[in-house]
């Protein structure tokens, strides 16, 4: 038991050794267990533009997340729907 005690001790202080040099190669959590989803392969990517502006052709949105500002104001002015401003 007493061999038993002392191994367990060895590995436990080489562990801590592998995990101080790898935090400083600059992996995180080594070893916590995390394990669960993994995020979209698309997220970060850019993407093709859907939609211009009528008003200033350099305005582009893909088409994701909230409507831009200058969409809604021109919706607004012009009493348009958003597949006016869909790119042909």
């Amino acid at each position: 038991m007493k061999l038993r005690v002392e191994v367990e001790a060895a590995l436990a202080q080489e562990v801590d050794k592998l995990r101080s040099q790898l935090s400083r190669l600059g992996v995180i959590d080594v070893g916590k267990g995390r394990r669960g989803r993994r995020g979209s392969p698309m997220k970060g990517r850019k993407i093709a533009p859907k939609y211009r502006s009528k008003e200033n052709p350099r305005l582009t949105w893909a088409g994701r997340g909230a409507t831009p500002l200058w969409m809604r104001e021109e919706m607004k002015k012009r009493k348009l729907k958003k597949k006016a401003f869909l790119i042909k």
